[in-house]
């Protein structure tokens, strides 16, 4: 039975990055102190009101509850079931964490997240994409994969999404076949709330982002209760048991709810669950704040070991090492007819050459044959990952300047490794184009005497060299970096930390940025959490490194943010691609008096 509503409820909205107003509930603590805030995500087709008997079911008298509808469900807006892509709805999660954040008061560390099905799955990409510190996450029967009974159901839609673009899917399940409790049954049946259809384009997303969360959950750190239901007649549980095995943290419980149906919270014997996950967010609120220390992931752990495996030679008469053979011979061929092939095998795939060659996004080559090659090299995801992160380079800079203008600060930019510097010089003539006043100094360095020679040329083409330099150094130096004059209120580090595997090089660069840096000014830096083409790049693509195997380390979001952190600055916004390989990052650098004072203000 579900117990009377004991607390009010306050229904509020708040603005995601693209402008939409979302609905939320607030259920405000009824007890004399705040000790925390329990955030709650609905399934997939329902509504945040379909959780609101949880407020009373948990017994937590000192927290307040919050509980969202996503864009499309519910009281939100948008087409029924639809969202523009899974990685807006992931970014939806942490604008609206933000949102608690700035508008109730609620440090993240404070916050405990509870999500269901699909509700689980969102919350998982964003608890590896994003690094969040909320103090843990209790998932119950997340849906890493949903059952479609038809044959071959899931190339069949992405066959028809490609003929006849996106469309809509009805879902199949019945109430009975979610719960065995008969009033959830008619209050499912009843509710007009309730979004039956699903756009395929989300469907098909939720596959893909569910495959690479649960093959990668070490990189999630945050403490995690695991509910699975044993009876689930809507998704799988290899996957969730998979999921839980491969996470990142040692503060983990797994609980089989035997005989449940797939809506654990909804269940006639929910109170099983209910308890366990009242339990463990009162265990993790009882204990200090905590996150395994990953500044030593260079030297042990998954990236490590993977990184080594990649690095490892394969026999020349082994199956695979025939495969990367041939296709090391088929990239030679490639280079005689694609300039940007060619390019690669002359400077390295990771050189600032190529990547000034993967920002024009100009198919060149000999004959047609030869630009149509190029496209589809220029086409490759990780080069599409590659455009958007500078695309949000340029927002997140976009960003540091209008604060640094409302602050009454200069502006003055430094980039320790620029390649050409087509990114920044690019940023920096659209921020003036719109409107934004000229900064007052712009230095770009690189290790490469070929960068510095093709960046000055840039510098001259775009009518920058009074404002404008671009000088030799090394990214690693931290006294060359603490040493530059005048002294930046913006410094970016782009690619450069994906291209070494070391993370004392890495700390001592940042160290020098934050000697560098003035107190309160501004880091933007990227990262590469994951990549789907980590063993082609490795086996046969070369770097600029004397043309050795391009063998890539990544680095978890968790695990460049701390050592961000360690060098002093704290993070404030972040942008990921929607295939979740490269993340951009804005950081403020702190400075002990000024945070004392409060002149630096909140996080936000």
């Amino acid at each position: 039975m579900t117990l009377p509503m004991t607390r009010p409820v306050e229904e509020h909205h708040f603005s995601t990055h693209d402008g939409e107003s979302l609905f939320y509930r607030r259920w405000p603590t009824i007890s004399p102190e705040r000790r925390g805030a329990v955030v709650m995500f609905h399934r997939g087709h329902e509504h945040g009101g379909r959780m609101a008997h949880l407020v009373d079911e948990l017994n937590l008298p000192d927290f307040d509850f919050y509980a969202w509808d996503a864009r499309g469900h519910g009281r939100s807006p948008g087409p029924r079931g639809y969202s523009p892509s899974f990685a807006h709805s992931v970014r939806d999660v942490q604008t609206f964490v933000e949102h608690l954040r700035t508008a109730w008061g609620i440090a993240e560390e404070d916050m405990a997240v509870l999500a269901q099905s699909v509700g689980a799955v969102l919350i998982s990409t964003w608890a590896h994409d994003y690094a969040p510190r909320v103090r843990c996450l209790a998932l119950a029967s997340p849906a890493f994969k949903v059952k479609l009974y038809v044959p071959f159901a899931r190339p069949g839609l992405k066959l028809q999404q490609k003929l006849r673009g996106n469309f809509f899917v009805n879902s199949y399940v019945k109430s009975k076949f979610l719960t065995h409790d008969p009033e959830r049954q008619a209050s499912y049946d009843s509710d007009p709330l309730i979004t039956r259809p699903i756009s395929v384009n989300i469907l098909l997303a939720l596959y893909e982002a569910a495959e690479r969360i649960v093959a990668d959950a070490q990189a999630i750190t945050i403490p995690t209760q695991l509910l699975i239901s044993g009876a689930d007649w809507v998704v799988h549980h290899g996957p969730q048991h998979d999921f839980f095995a491969r996470l990142g943290t040692t503060e983990k419980e797994k609980h089989v709810l035997d005989g449940f149906y797939h809506d654990t919270f909804s269940e006639k014997d929910r109170q099983q669950a209910v308890d366990k996950a009242r339990a463990f967010i009162l265990r993790q609120f009882a204990a200090p704040w905590s996150r395994p220390d990953l500044r030593q992931a260079h030297r042990h752990g998954a990236t490590f070991d993977e990184a080594r495996e990649l690095a490892r030679p394969l026999s020349t008469l082994s199956p695979k090492g025939l495969y990367w053979a041939i296709y090391r011979a088929n990239m030679k061929l490639g280079g005689l007819l694609s300039q940007g092939v060619a390019l690669g095998h002359a400077t390295g795939f990771d050189s600032g050459s190529t990547l000034d060659y993967v920002y024009r996004n100009t198919p060149a080559g000999l004959g047609p044959v030869g630009r149509a090659i190029d496209r589809q090299y220029l086409n490759a995801i990780g080069w599409k990952g590659i455009r958007q992160r500078k695309a949000h380079i340029e927002e997140l800079l976009r960003t540091a300047l209008e604060r640094l203008q409302n602050e009454g600060r200069s502006l003055r930019v430094l980039d320790i490794a620029a390649g050409h510097g087509r990114y920044v010089l690019e940023a920096l003539e659209t921020w003036q184009t719109s409107g934004g006043p000229r900064p007052e100094s712009i230095l770009l360095r690189d290790f490469s005497e070929l960068n510095v020679r093709q960046g000055q040329s840039l510098i001259a083409e775009k009518g920058m060299t009074d404002i404008a330099r671009f000088v030799q150094g090394d990214a690693f130096d931290r006294a060359s970096i603490a040493a530059v004059s005048p002294r930046p209120t913006v410094g970016i580090v782009s690619g450069l930390y994906e291209l070494f595997p070391d993370n004392d090089a890495v700390a001592a660069s940042l160290a020098g940025m934050a000697d560098a840096i003035e107190p309160g000014g501004y880091l933007i830096y990227t990262g590469q959490p994951w990549h789907p083409q980590l063993e082609l790049i490795a086996r046969a693509l070369t770097s600029h490194r004397g043309g050795q195997a391009w063998v890539m380390r990544r680095r978890t979001q968790a695990e460049m943010d701390q050592l961000v952190a360690a060098a002093g600055f704290e993070k404030i916004d972040q942008r990921i691609d929607e295939w979740g390989i490269f993340t951009v990052s804005l950081a403020r650098r702190l400075d002990k008096n000024l945070v004392e004072s409060g002149a630096l203000g909140s996080r936000e």
